[in-house]
């Protein structure tokens, strides 16, 4: 038998590209139409009765600070998917306020994959320094563009009663830009769809190798 070291095998790493931009930018809907597997970001966020939750002055939840959000456990998906290229991820109900599933997604050799939510910027240094990170997106219109497509979806979904609809909707389209803003001061390019459309394509023709 011989005693000669047996050939690395080489294997392939699908890098994330996180996509981010204020909530009804048109993350959910880009990433659907890439064709690439699609991590939820947003089935993540903390249940209603976590007592960590941050509150806005009037005492409600504030759901889009990135307190309300696992942070720590959304990154540890991105990990296992780029080294094994699976990962078990919670299903979360915004109606309901809390995970009611666990599902695993897989992402059958894929060359890259989407992390989309709304806190995506929020782990761009991370992923970029363990190797992870392929590109960094956010998505940006028209403030009442932006308002317009959220109230649409979140009706259409029964997200929450109309009244909260409606008083979350004022404030994110006053806050849009600095919600921007922050984005991109993460490591996020700003840019609408067809140029996001464009560099997820591009993103997914590069592989990492690695050999082990």
């Amino acid at each position: 038998m011989s005693d000669a070291p047996l050939n690395p095998v080489t294997t392939t790493h699908a890098r994330v590209v996180l996509l981010s931009g204020p909530s009804g930018s048109g993350k959910s809907s880009l990433a659907e139409r890439s064709g690439l597997p699609v991590l939820q970001l947003d089935d993540f966020y903390k249940d209603g009765d976590d007592p960590t939750l941050p509150r806005l002055p009037d005492g409600a939840v504030d759901w889009d600070s990135p307190l309300a959000w696992h942070r720590d456990q959304a990154v540890a998906a991105i990990r296992a998917l780029y080294g094994t290229g699976r990962a078990d991820v919670p299903v979360y109900s915004i109606p309901d306020n809390g995970r009611v599933a666990t599902r695993e997604l897989d992402l059958a050799g894929a060359p890259a994959f989407i992390a989309e939510g709304i806190f995506a910027a929020e782990i761009t240094a991370e992923c970029a320094a363990e190797g992870l990170l392929g590109d960094a997106l956010c998505l940006r219109n028209g403030a009442l563009t932006t308002a317009w497509r959220r109230l649409r979806r979140d009706v259409r979904e029964g997200r929450k009663s109309l009244p909260v609809l409606l008083r979350r909707g004022w404030r994110l389209m006053r806050a849009e830009r600095s919600i921007v803003d922050r984005q991109v001061a993460l490591g996020a390019r700003p840019c609408a769809g067809p140029e996001a459309a464009r560099r997820i394509t591009a993103a997914a023709g590069r592989r990492q190798l690695s050999s082990v």
